[in-house]
């Protein structure tokens, strides 16, 4: 008969930031047994955003806001489509 390994317990934490730090330097092979482990899909995550200030030339704004009220579309949803079309044929990643 095969002998479970033990783990060790998982430390109680006084707030996320300080479980964040503890997880960012520990092993969790130590913690979990990963054998048991199962993909799963968040098929409602939406990728973390975070704000920015952009200053752009009037002429470019306006002319990104008559194309997006061409599509249809928020024009700062518009620059977000433009700079991950770029991105994406500059480094071939997705976003």
């Amino acid at each position: 008969m095969k002998k479970q390994p033990k783990f060790k317990p998982i430390p109680k934490f006084k707030n996320e930031d300080e479980e964040r730090r503890f997880w960012d330097k520990a092993d969790t092979s130590l913690y979990f047994d990963f054998s048991k482990a199962r993909r799963v899909i968040f098929p409602n995550l939406k990728p973390s955003s975070q704000s920015i200030s952009l200053r752009l030339p009037e002429s470019i704004l306006n002319e990104l806001k008559v194309l997006a009220n061409k599509r249809d579309v928020p024009y700062q949803s518009l620059i977000k489509i433009f700079l991950a079309e770029k991105l994406k044929e500059q480094t071939g990643a997705n976003f």
